[in-house]
């Protein structure tokens, strides 16, 4: 299970060179892309609903059974507790991650607890973080976005809140076309290493916004700053590998590769690093 987390985040380094976009400032290409996503958006009940069509008639009507109770109830504390039985069951009996951070969502926001808030928006971070479809994303960055503020509402100066939030912009509406929104992420992730230099994480995700803005050079600086001091961090040392190559400078990049493939032992990724190293040496 730990190599399948690894590889699947060093993955992500290598796609967001899918969603290249270059530099920071916003060019005519980009606000044309978000201009023709403004007609567009995922509706997560119609989702929901095609989604439904498929799954058996006895497992349709207990879910229909919860709904139902769901607009019954009245108390707060019964609204919780069906929002939370729906996702556990489209978790559970029919693997449907959206619906099941759809409910856990829901229920986060009713309940307004620090604790729920937290756990439903590091739940759409993590998958927004390996979403491929852009509308999806495009929702799931809402919603992360959305219960991160509000759980900052309750406690203003928890900073692993702000890393999370700067990470929605960074690895969502940034990645999605809006480089405005990297650079959001960014100055969020800057109020945090201000007061706290040594927090690897914001520097992690600093290393990370500069890649995906185009600021190699602090990218690097940044994320040769995690590596020293976590010098095992496979998802710096990745993104540190395609800085380099991003840059031009493919001597470092092969060899930041080779150390992630050591690190990873696994022989999927050990498979996609030689062919990156391959095109790189070409």
């Amino acid at each position: 299970m730990k190599k399948q987390i690894i590889v699947s985040i060093v993955a992500l380094s290598t796609l967001l060179l899918l969603f290249w976009f270059g530099k920071t400032s916003t060019d005519t290409k980009v606000e044309a892309k978000l201009t023709e996503k403004k007609s567009e958006s995922f509706s997560i009940q119609s989702f929901i609903d095609s989604k439904r069509n498929n799954v058996s008639a006895e497992l349709s009507k207990s879910i229909a059974s919860y709904e139902k109770l769901l607009a019954e109830n009245s108390t707060k504390e019964a609204k919780i507790q069906s929002l939370t039985t729906l996702a556990n069951l489209y978790k559970d009996s029919l693997s449907f991650p959206e619906a099941y951070l759809y409910y856990t969502s829901s229920a986060a926001k009713l309940d307004n607890s620090e604790k729920n808030l937290t756990f439903a928006a590091q739940l759409f971070l993590s998958q927004l973080r390996g979403e491929q479809d852009e509308l999806k994303l495009d929702w799931e960055t809402g919603e992360a976005i959305s219960l991160f503020e509000k759980a900052l509402m309750l406690n203003p100066d928890n900073d692993d809140l702000k890393i999370g939030l700067a990470g929605c912009y960074i690895f969502g509406k940034g990645r999605n076309g809006d480089p405005q929104q990297t650079m959001k992420g960014i100055q969020e992730l800057l109020g945090v290493v201000r007061k706290d230099s040594t927090n690897m994480k914001a520097q992690l995700l600093l290393g990370i916004g500069g890649y995906v803005s185009g600021q190699h050079d602090k990218a690097i600086s940044r994320l040769l700053k995690v590596v020293e001091a976590q010098p095992e961090n496979v998802e710096a040392i990745a993104f540190l590998a395609d800085t380099y190559a991003a840059k031009g400078e493919k001597a470092e990049a092969v060899k930041w590769y080779k150390i992630s493939k050591r690190l990873v032992n696994d022989d999927h990724y050990s498979k996609e690093v030689d062919d990156r190293i391959t095109e790189l040496e070409k």
